[in-house]
């Protein structure tokens, strides 16, 4: 008795299987389809970058970098800060698409575990377990700037 049943189990999983896998060719068939179709309807909202501007950008040394970015961006300019020789750039919220793609024709880039946009000045190289702060110095350029010509004035006033 219990080998019939057996027997007959194995054909219900058989015949389970055999559904399952029609089922699945099925989809697999019809997926094409589909993600033909979402691909369609998504539509690619990035503006447009000039990659060989870009790839020359990338290069340019911090000063030239930050020169570019107060021409271009003063307001970002103001939350710029350089960490050794890159310079990154931190929104509290996430910034504009306009904004977002002349920071990447400047040459910067998005880093998702750092939440920052950052430029390598030229200085490319891999990424790091450790945070960049604690091996190199940093400073906001838009502070050092203002320290400057506030000590500019005060000399010209006292002179």
């Amino acid at each position: 008795m219990k080998t019939n049943t057996q027997k007959q189990n194995e054909g219900t999983r058989e015949q389970i299987r055999t559904v399952e896998q029609s089922n699945t060719n099925t989809a697999a068939a019809e997926a094409p389809g589909a993600v033909a179709q979402a691909q369609a309807e998504k539509k690619d909202n990035r503006l447009p970058i000039d990659s060989e501007a870009r790839k020359q950008n990338r290069i340019l040394p911090t000063p030239k970098v930050l020169n570019l970015l107060f021409k271009n961006l003063p307001d970002v300019y103001r939350t710029a800060e350089v960490v050794g020789k890159w310079v990154w750039v931190q929104f509290k919220e996430q910034p504009s698409a306009e904004i977002r793609q002349q920071l990447a024709q400047l040459g910067f880039h998005w880093n998702r575990e750092r939440q920052a946009w950052q430029h390598p000045c030229g200085k490319f190289s891999l990424g790091s377990q450790q945070d960049p702060h604690e091996k190199y110095s940093s400073y906001q350029p838009a502070r050092v700037a203002r320290r400057s010509t506030k000590t500019h004035a005060t000399e010209a006033v006292a002179a």
